[in-house]
């Protein structure tokens, strides 16, 4: 499996190979490959690894050992969870089942998922169309990356930009910089500037300035959990975005699939968040020395040994989200009679 190495973008384009399901988690742990969807995507090739690389099929046991250290690797997403329950669903039969027919029945499960993502992005985008219709001149601020990187190809709420753009309309976007790994300022600004759409960097601190001061016509984001009561768990800092957007009365849009709600919680207070390591924030992680300790370059002002807390996600509260557009249609106004009407 070959996957582009997302931690150097925008600097470089290299591509990691990927031989096993130990490094496919371990891709996934250090953001090598990152975004819900395509979180998903990688776990299920990654199992097809693993069954290739054995020269007797596995035991029941040992496969389900093996796709919960896959399910450890990144917590708060539940696409990935769900990929895998599916999984496991077609090896129903598993004691009349070759080590070749779990290696046909994974790679068809992977395929399939890619293919259904693309699908389904595509039609979120579509159904959004239906969310603009009174200007063709839009300023539009998002958060984290949410695009053809983080899924099989078109994107959820970035997936939304590329079809207004292409539907004819003119586009200012403002990407949150989404500290402390960039996701924003390194991943979004690049995507959207290969797409040729005007795109503006902004820190997250100027969220509030920008909408008083600029007149914003939405805030879309994307989504790695969403409980039935429309509780939304997405990169953090999404939750600060949604009250600045609340209070400005600007739109606060979430884009997502199906496969981002999680019916066995009832709200986000059980949504486990995922902590990201200290290093993260207190310094540039991509900076080591010959022996591999971290350094400290110039410009970065946190000390040795600071500590730091880095969660990776939080949770927005339905009443702060105006609509979820899924593959299915727009969730409005977001409750749980809604979300379970539209998506069960």
């Amino acid at each position: 499996m070959t996957l582009l190495d997302q931690r150097k973008l925008p600097g470089s384009k290299e591509f990691i190979e990927v031989r096993s399901l130990e490094e496919t988690i371990l891709a996934i742990r250090q953001m090598i490959v990152r975004g819900a969807p395509a979180i998903a995507m990688a776990g299920l090739y990654g199992m097809v690894l693993y069954l290739k690389s054995q020269s007797r099929k596995p035991s029941f046991m040992e496969l389900t050992e093996k796709r919960n250290l896959l399910l450890e690797s990144r917590p708060t997403a539940v696409n990935l969870r769900l990929a895998l329950e599916k999984l496991f669903l077609n090896f129903f039969d598993y004691a009349s089942l070759t080590n070749l027919h779990l290696i046909e029945i994974a790679e068809d499960e992977a395929d399939e998922l890619f293919k259904k993502d693309l699908s389904d992005n595509l039609a979120i985008a579509h159904n959004a169309l239906k969310l603009f219709t009174e200007k063709k001149e839009l300023s539009i601020l998002t958060h984290c990356n949410t695009g053809a990187l983080a899924t099989a190809g078109h994107g959820t709420a970035i997936g939304i930009l590329r079809t207004l753009r292409d539907s004819g309309f003119k586009l200012t976007v403002y990407a949150g910089e989404t500290r402390p790994y960039h996701q924003g300022s390194r991943l979004t600004s690049w995507e959207l500037m290969q797409e040729g759409i005007d795109c503006y960097i902004i820190a997250d601190s100027m969220a509030g300035w920008l909408c008083h001061s600029r007149k914003i016509d939405a805030v879309i984001v994307g989504a790695d959990r969403i409980a039935p009561n429309g509780d939304t768990a997405n990169k953090i800092g999404t939750y600060s975005l949604s009250i600045i957007a609340k209070e400005h009365s600007v739109p606060f849009y979430v884009a997502a699939t199906k496969v981002s709600f999680d019916f066995t919680i009832r709200t986000g207070e059980e949504i486990t968040i995922e902590m990201r390591p200290e290093e993260e924030l207190t310094r540039n992680s991509f900076l080591k020395d010959s022996e591999g300790k971290y350094y400290i370059p110039e410009g970065v002002l946190s000390p040795i040994g600071a500590k730091a807390l880095n969660p990776g996600f939080d949770v927005t509260p339905a009443k702060n989200i105006s609509a979820i557009v899924t593959e299915k249609g727009i969730i409005s106004p977001v409750n749980e009679e809604n979300v379970r009407l539209m998506m069960e």
